[in-house]
């Protein structure tokens, strides 16, 4: 491989998914854009290496806290959604898969909590977000999001899958990339 075209397909797609974050202005965006930011780095994962695309997501982490304008959706790509790609490929090697979700679940509720108590107890949001007609909604918004969880783990699986299918030789011709 060479390393210019190493090079270039990080800065490509670290451009691309901090795009994704810049576009959190729009509020509709705050869960679903990190989540595509961080999917965004898949390629690199393929076509270089997840301890590589640590750097990537590191960059775009950095930048993000910087210039995109969500609360939320910056902590939500730091403490997830911008590295989960990269692990992602790492649990997957797991041979059993139970202990795989077990691992992968875990991983969310952990970090899905830790970003809330951050966002809560060291930035300064409000409680109040989280209740609705009076009603702290906390669980609720945990449990759902579990399931949107288990359903972006399986995108990501497909988009993999689409990636290797119809992009994978094209990017490595572009950028160099042949192993």
């Amino acid at each position: 491989m060479k390393q210019a075209g190493k090079v270039a397909l990080g800065g490509v797609l670290g451009a691309l998914s901090l795009t994704f974050m810049l576009l959190t202005f729009f509020s509709v965006g705050t869960y679903a854009l990190p989540a595509i930011a961080g999917a965004v780095l898949i390629p690199y994962v393929i076509e270089i290496s997840p301890r590589s695309a640590w750097m990537v997501y590191a960059s775009v982490a950095i930048l993000s806290l910087f210039i995109s304008p969500d609360l939320e959706a910056k902590v939500l790509f730091l403490s997830f959604f911008g590295y989960y790609p990269i692990i992602k490929a790492q649990l997957e090697r797991i041979k059993k898969r139970p202990l795989e979700w077990v691992f992968k679940l875990a991983l969310f509720n952990v970090a899905i909590v830790l970003s809330y108590y951050l966002m809560l107890n060291v930035f300064g949001l409000s409680i109040e977000s989280f209740t609705l007609f009076g009603f702290n909604i906390v669980y609720i918004m945990l449990f759902v999001g579990n399931l949107i969880f288990v359903l972006y783990d399986l995108a990501l699986t497909n988009l993999v899958l689409m990636y290797m299918r119809v992009l994978h030789k094209r990017v490595a011709r572009v950028f160099h990339l042949n192993k």
